[in-house]
């Protein structure tokens, strides 16, 4: 079974209370969106303490065109992705040149080449390198890629993957949306980069995560619940009030039959890596899983540190459980994101 060596994650010097948030998109919003006032109450609901931003706050007061955001997303994601990569084979004892494929996902700008062709040449990484760009997957993104990984690191035990998700959500604003999803989205959303290094069967030397299995499902005519809308100025957001009662419906139900095939139950996860989604998305994930605060602990803690980072946000709840501890058995990752989808992987973490 492919093995996740090691993970990094990127903490922005531009990271802002979420209290300063709320009083500059309050500012932002005021003179043509008359609810602002009676909304600004879903700041403090996310419980959201900080957020990760690529810019200054008053980047984001500006006149930039889409071009102009979309070049900072690509040398931005270019900047920081070159830490990650670097730092992630580092801890796991590779030199840039050892990696055999690299998988990029992302889903908040636009780049043809698209950003790993940039990233080997920046970092020469090699030229032989298989490459698979992933656009589009949201929020499932961080789970569906790696999942991706571990097809890859299956057919190649001499495999050594770096997986890297890029979200620089906060570029997407667009000032001149007044739509409640983009108010709600602006209370949420922030910038994410990870780099997961994933090794085939021959490489590993004393597996301590393993992939065992992955699940991907698609649910029928759901396609309004989250999303773009591709404007003139931009990314618009679609966010639906109606993904924490989706999950109340279907998440179990789904959650079962996957461990039912892996001859497991739910009482058999010891570890829950989720993407957060939001506080009631959470509180969603608990009460129809009948968990307890202490099994979603990493992430919530990991979004009200954070924000929602789209795709990176479940690989810093992965890394948290790497670096803070675990408990040996069986782990569960688990998104949500367009399609509207679910995506899940089973996980055996050793001590």
């Amino acid at each position: 079974m492919p093995n996740i060596a090691a993970v990094a994650t990127i903490q922005f010097q531009n990271k802002i209370s979420q209290e300063e948030v709320k009083k500059h998109s309050k500012d932002l919003f005021l003179e043509n969106f008359p609810q602002v006032e009676r909304m600004l109450a879903a700041f403090d609901n996310t419980e959201i303490k900080t957020r990760n931003f690529c810019k200054p706050l008053s980047y984001y007061a500006g006149d930039q065109s889409f071009e102009q955001r979309n070049n900072d997303y690509i040398n931005l994601s270019v900047e920081y992705t070159s830490n990650a990569i670097t730092e992630a084979s580092n801890k796991a004892g590779f030199i840039l040149s050892d990696l055999t494929d690299i998988v990029f996902v992302s889903s908040t700008g636009l780049a043809t080449p698209s950003i790993d062709a940039l990233l080997i040449n920046k970092l020469r990484l090699s030229p032989y390198l298989g490459r698979t760009p992933i656009w589009g997957l949201g929020c499932g993104g961080g789970v569906s890629g790696l999942a991706k990984v571990n097809a890859i690191a299956k057919a190649n035990p001499k495999a050594i993957v770096v997986f890297v998700c890029v979200e620089l959500c906060s570029l997407t604003l667009i000032k001149t949306d007044y739509s409640k999803s983009n108010f709600i989205g602006s209370s949420l959303f922030s910038d994410g980069v990870s780099a997961a290094i994933i090794l085939g069967d021959e490489i590993t030397k004393e597996p301590k995560i393993s992939i065992v299995n992955c699940c991907s499902k698609l649910y029928y005519d759901t396609i309004d619940i989250m999303g773009w809308e591709f404007q003139d100025a931009g990314f618009k957001v679609v966010f639906s009030k109606d993904i924490p009662s989706f999950i109340h419906e279907n998440i179990k139900n789904d959650i079962d039959d996957f461990l039912q095939v892996n001859g497991l139950t739910i009482d058999d996860i010891k570890n829950f890596i989720f993407h957060p989604g939001g506080k009631k998305v959470i509180d969603a994930y608990n009460s129809s899983l009948d968990l307890k605060d202490v099994d979603l602990q990493y992430t919530a803690q990991i979004m009200q540190e954070n924000g929602n980072m789209s795709s990176a946000t479940v690989i810093y709840v992965l890394e948290r459980f790497m670096s803070a501890g675990y408990e040996p058995g069986y782990g569960l990752m688990l998104a949500m994101g367009p399609g509207f989808s679910s995506e899940m992987i089973l996980l055996k973490m050793n001590a």
